[in-house]
């Protein structure tokens, strides 16, 4: 077997060629380099600069998250619930009928309520019409007294005059009755002197009957006066008699008035008979008023729209006043971002926010800043630290501010967003 024999010329040759190749090659790749890292050097600082710009008029945080309003729901009575309307995480509307408890105990204690009530409003009725009564019979009795009492009054001097009178006539007809009888006697007298000078013929019969007929008058004005002290005397007892009644009538008068004023306390006490009623009528009503509020509070409604979340409530519990049902997370949360102290100096109320929830990367959620926060966490903590003792190290502080969404940002969202997700707070301070 024969063996090539290669020239060595040839061969210098070659390897001269090949070097020349990778010197090429290298001079290209290291003019490639600097190029690549000159474009790359310029791309960075372009964009240093862009950022440093930018930063001069952002401020970002990624201590930021979801809040809202949690509603707790609990009873207002001890019930046993009968129905729950709801499920978790289902969204309510406000008003909406969330529990039922049973109503039977508190419909029993209204128609108790309004039974009190009513016999409340009649017993004030009755006390209102016994006050008009006794008032009425009150104002009768003092009227018909006082004019009793003047009657009576007009009737005592109108018999004490009487008896005046009465009196004045008394002697009056004993006079007429003295001088009666003395003119009987002298009648008498003349008679029977007239009739011993008749037996001794002295004087004529005619005489003697005339003295006779004298005599009779004077007998006849005798009784007659007798009678006139009679009829005296007894006007005199009468016109008496007529005063003690009169004085009778007038203290009977003065008792009807007595009774009449004791009337009208009467009607002072039925007054404040009134009054108890009324109040116990108010009573009543605030009782039935309550005893509404209770029946009502067997159905508990949404007092917000949003979301249930920890429902421990189901049919047939036995439930206590104040005892936790479930929660409602009410729509439209916003955004607490924490920003240290030192990135708050140009922040203020109504700058745009780009918020990016870590929930939902591919979508950029806008807002703005609603207020910041009158303390940092620490100043609201149980346990606020004291710097004024130890050894002090300064710590940045960070402040909460308040961030909300814009409506149009969080459409389609509503219903997944919820308190507590992270989210990273891009605001504009310009």
């Amino acid at each position: 077997m024969s063996e090539a024999v290669v020239d060595p010329s040839t061969e210098e040759s070659a390897t001269a060629h090949g070097a020349v190749e990778a010197e090429g090659i290298t001079g290209r790749k290291k003019t490639l380099l600097i190029c690549g890292g000159a474009v790359v050097l310029i791309l960075l600082l372009v964009f240093g600069i862009r950022y440093v710009v930018w930063s001069f008029h952002h401020e970002e945080t990624d201590d930021a998250y979801l809040a809202g309003h949690l509603h707790p729901i609990s009873a207002r009575v001890s019930d046993t619930v009968q129905r729950v309307l709801i499920d978790d995480n289902e969204h309510v509307v406000a008003g909406q009928t969330l529990v039922i408890l049973d109503p039977n105990d508190y419909k029993v204690r209204l128609d108790q309520a309004k039974a009190a009530l009513d016999a409340a409003s009649r017993g004030a009725a009755t006390a209102d019409a016994a006050i008009l009564s006794t008032s009425q019979s009150a104002t009768a009795q003092t009227t018909e007294a006082v004019g009793s009492i003047g009657e009576a009054k007009a009737l005592i001097q109108a018999s004490k005059a009487a008896v005046t009178a009465a009196e004045a006539g008394v002697p009056r007809a004993q006079a007429q009755l003295r001088e009666a009888d003395a003119t009987l006697q002298r009648d008498d007298t003349d008679l029977q002197r007239y009739e011993d000078l008749y037996a001794k013929e002295q004087i004529s019969k005619q005489t003697v009957d005339h003295q006779r007929a004298s005599y009779k008058v004077a007998l006849a004005g005798q009784a007659a006066a007798q009678e006139q002290v009679r009829q005296a005397q007894a006007q005199l007892i009468a016109a008496q008699q007529g005063v003690v009644h009169a004085e009778a009538l007038l203290t009977n008068s003065q008792g009807g008035l007595q009774s009449a004023q004791a009337v009208r306390l009467e009607t002072r006490v039925r007054e404040r008979q009134f009054a108890t009623a009324k109040a116990a009528v108010a009573q009543a009503t605030a009782a039935m008023e309550d005893a509404k509020l209770q029946l009502s509070y067997t159905i508990i409604t949404a007092p917000v729209s949003g979301r249930i979340g920890r429902k421990s409530v189901e049919a047939g519990q036995r439930v206590q006043i104040g005892q936790p049902l479930m929660a409602i997370v009410e729509d439209q949360p916003w955004v607490v971002a924490n920003f240290k102290e030192t990135q708050l100096e140009k922040m203020r109320a109504g700058q745009s926010v780009d918020v990016e929830i870590d929930t939902f990367p591919k979508h950029k959620f806008h807002g703005h800043v609603d207020s910041l926060a009158p303390g940092s966490g620490n100043e609201f903590a149980l346990l606020p630290p004291d710097n004024a003792t130890g050894n002090f190290t300064k710590i940045v502080q960070r402040i909460p501010v308040k961030i909300v969404l814009d409506q149009d940002s969080v459409r389609r969202y509503e219903n997944l967003l919820s308190p507590g997700m992270s989210s990273v707070v891009t605001v504009a301070t310009r």
